[in-house]
């Protein structure tokens, strides 16, 4: 094998583009030699330690954007009984108010790509808290209709900036042999926002309706204190300092995120190669060259945008927001026992999250995907079934939960997280950021479309009918990840993004680039 992961041998290094067979043995040679380390980023004792710490502090900080929109999602499942209540909404205005914000925050999204190359990854996160935490006060104070749609579009502004920003600018900054894990830090803080949101619809739900549900979204302008925080401490993602042709700041991030200092040249040359190769796009925009792609560039942009848009159509988020729905078809009554049942929802989908962080990059993307979009068709469809043949029975809402907790457990170990991993980490430097912010466009637009017209299609096809609908979705989401998705685990972005542009290793079948050796030598 040609390739090492990065820390796992004695001599770590990335790939060059090497064409000399001899280089070839050597590594192989190196490779027998490999030693066994209780952490992958522990090999350079107090060095490595405490780079591997600083980095998933950057990580757990640049993620908190995303406890906001975990949270708006959780929060708003119950909030929305006491809305109805004390404002007198009707079911289409319920229906808009849901689901729009995930519509509006394509828009953030995409000028996301823009504003962060354009001001850096660090200060675009800073940007989408701000207009979030307004969005999210207009709402706590709405006394119409109107005046809360206001708050929305604010909030949803935010959230298309954060959503996209924060995977990337992770992805950017972490070494390969743990981006994986640490890229799926916002979707752990995405499920603790929505436990967060369940916990606190239980909690206050006892209050008077014209209360409790602005108390229900003023809590979410909190972790606004702790962002202010998180900017001193993070640093910019050293690929857009390079980008800007700030080479020594990149290297002072790179020495302090790298496990082993020996490896910061090297990698600051591969970034700075990366990065020069934008001088022959330098009279082609982006967009253009997204909206045209090469062969290369387009199967990244179905890799990266049909994985987005699959995360969202197989209705997770109809399942989050709508969970007091769901479980009172099945015949739970009372809102605080509904809301009680979905605090057990949230409870799981956030649990299982961590167990994909522990295997995202020791099992590989790919498996996990397998298990999620396979478990999570047969959760839907046994969900759709229940619904459907036993409503109003103790039997029929103890499997109605069980059901609702599988799916989102399914969802959390795989393609929750894996979704956000993959697509931030196949596009090449001079696209990446616009790029991964088209991505998201297809998640948010997705997501919006399924949760505005959830009830509707409740009320033509029924509830279970629905789920039944999702459970077909899911199943070809397998198929999707069989031909579309390779396996990236540990490798480089850089190797990553010389890999798509290779057409022998695109076949009509199963994607495999696994078989690094062979391309390598090649070059």
């Amino acid at each position: 094998m040609g390739v090492q992961e990065n820390g796992k041998g004695p001599r770590q290094k990335y790939v060059r583009m090497a064409s000399d067979t001899a280089v070839a043995e050597e590594e192989e040679e190196e490779e027998e030699e490999v030693v066994s380390v209780s952490h992958p980023l522990q090999e350079n004792g107090k060095k490595s330690s405490g780079s591997s710490k600083y980095v998933m502090a950057c990580a757990i900080l640049a993620s908190l954007n995303s406890v906001l929109l975990g949270y708006d999602v959780g929060v708003m499942s119950g909030a929305i009984l006491f809305i109805k209540e004390d404002l007198k909404i009707n079911e289409v205005q319920e229906e808009v108010f849901v689901g729009i914000l995930s519509i509006i925050s394509l828009f953030g999204s995409l000028a996301g790509g823009r504003t962060s190359d354009a001001i850096g990854r660090k200060w675009t996160m800073a940007f989408a808290a701000v207009i979030f935490q307004s969005g999210a006060g207009i709402m706590a104070l709405a006394t119409s209709f109107r005046v809360l749609m206001i708050g929305r579009f604010l909030a949803g502004i935010g959230i298309g900036f954060g959503v996209m920003i924060a995977p990337v600018y992770i992805a950017e900054i972490a070494p390969t042999v743990a981006r994986g894990s640490l890229t799926s830090f916002p979707e752990i803080f995405i499920n603790l926002g929505i436990l967060l949101g369940y916990v606190s619809n239980y909690v206050f739900s006892g209050l008077p309706s014209h209360i409790s549900w602005r108390i229900m979204l003023a809590v979410g302008i909190l972790p606004s204190v702790f962002i202010a925080f998180a900017l001193f401490i993070i640093p910019e993602s050293p690929r857009w300092l390079v980008m800007q042709n700030r080479i020594d700041e990149a290297r002072i991030v790179l020495i302090k995120t790298n496990e082993n200092a020996s490896e910061v040249d090297e990698r600051l040359a591969e970034i700075q190669e990366a990065a020069g190769n934008t001088e022959k796009y330098e009279e082609k925009s982006v967009w253009h060259e997204i909206l045209n792609p090469t062969p290369g560039v387009r199967r990244m942009l179905i890799t990266g945008c049909g994985i987005q848009i699959f995360q969202q159509i197989t209705g997770i988020d109809a399942t989050v927001y709508y969970s007091p729905t769901i479980f009172k078809g099945a015949g739970i009554k009372g809102n605080t026992q509904l809301l009680a049942a979905t605090v057990g929802v949230g409870f799981t989908k956030t649990i299982f999250i961590l167990v994909a962080i522990f295997l995202i990059d020791k099992v590989g993307r790919k498996p996990l995907l397998y298990i999620s979009t396979i478990g999570m068709t047969v959760c839907l469809f046994s969900l759709g079934v229940t619904l459907s043949t036993m409503e109003d029975s103790k039997i029929g809402i103890v499997l109605a939960i069980l059901c609702v907790c599988a799916n989102v457990a399914f969802f959390s170990v795989g393609i929750g997280p894996i979704c956000w991993v993959v697509s931030s980490e196949i596009f090449p430097l001079r696209l990446r950021a616009q790029a991964s912010a088209f991505g998201a466009v297809g998640s948010r637009v997705s997501s919006g479309l399924v949760a505005m017209s959830f009830l509707s299609v409740t009320h033509a096809i029924t509830v279970g009918g629905t789920f039944l609908l999702f459970a077909a979705i899911s199943a070809l989401s397998v198929a999707f990840v069989y031909k579309y998705v390779p396996e990236t685990k540990g490798k480089s972005l850089e190797q990553i993004e010389m890999l798509f542009q290779n057409d022998s290793h695109w076949t009509e079948g199963e994607v495999e680039i696994g078989d690094m050796k062979h391309l390598m030598e090649k070059q």
